[in-house]
């Protein structure tokens, strides 16, 4: 069976032709997306890389790392995302493939073809989280970098990315996360020291309402990003 969440598709397929429009509901994704992709590329070198961006939805962090000299392939599950994905590009230019299939089919497909991959704020939306992070190993070259970001799970990242984004500040819809999918950095370290990729950063992004700021930091309570090299 595919690890996927038929609702969470359809959840994010009815807004996926908002997914361009940075006053929309992924405003935030436009706004994180300058600095994940700096971190990335100070970490991975992303020119001249083939780059898999694992649930690449509208293609937000697919575009960037294609603009940083990348070639990127975007995978995503939902027809609605991946057919914008593609529409932008004939606006913005960019060289992205954009595939529909899952990281454990692509995983059976092409191991090892990749030098960076990328599994960003998708990690918290699918039934088996591990089963993504074990395709993410194999699907990296030997020594390649793999990045993940999601939301760790404690009451403090409940009250900001659930009370506060979806029902204070209105941020993101009602319902865009479920607390008991969050997953905390102990737990994703393990899933991926399991399956021989060695944590090597673990940074927190973190958001200031007042200022309408994000930044990255050491604190790591809410949002946070973890590199991972694979083992050779």
């Amino acid at each position: 069976m595919i690890n996927a969440d038929p609702s969470e598709l359809d959840k994010f397929s009815q807004l996926a032709h908002r997914w361009w429009d940075p006053t929309s509901e992924f405003r935030p994704l436009h706004e994180i997306n300058p600095l994940r992709l700096e971190w990335i590329d100070g970490l991975a070198g992303l020119a001249g890389k083939r780059v898999l961006d694992i649930g690449c939805g509208g293609g937000i962090l697919s575009e960037g790392m294609a603009g940083k000299g990348a070639r990127v392939t975007g995978i995503d599950l939902s027809d609605k995302a991946l057919a914008v994905a593609r529409l932008h590009l004939l606006e913005s230019g960019a060289a992205v493939d954009y595939r529909k299939v899952s990281a454990e089919e692509l995983a059976a497909e092409a191991p090892g073809e990749f030098d960076v991959v990328t599994c960003m704020e998708m990690l918290e939306h699918v039934p088996n989280p591990g089963s993504v992070v074990a395709a993410c190993v194999a699907l990296v070259k030997p020594g390649g970098h793999v990045f993940f970001s999601t939301i760790n799970r404690n009451p403090k990242a409940y009250l900001f990315a659930v009370i506060g984004a979806e029902y204070v500040l209105k941020m993101l819809p009602k319902g865009t996360h479920d607390y008991a999918k969050f997953i905390k950095p102990s737990d994703l370290a393990r899933w991926a020291k399991s399956v021989g990729l060695p944590p090597q950063a673990v940074i927190g992004m973190s958001y200031n309402p007042l200022s309408k700021q994000y930044w990255l930091g050491s604190d790591t309570s809410v949002n946070y990003l973890m590199h991972t090299l694979r083992e050779s």
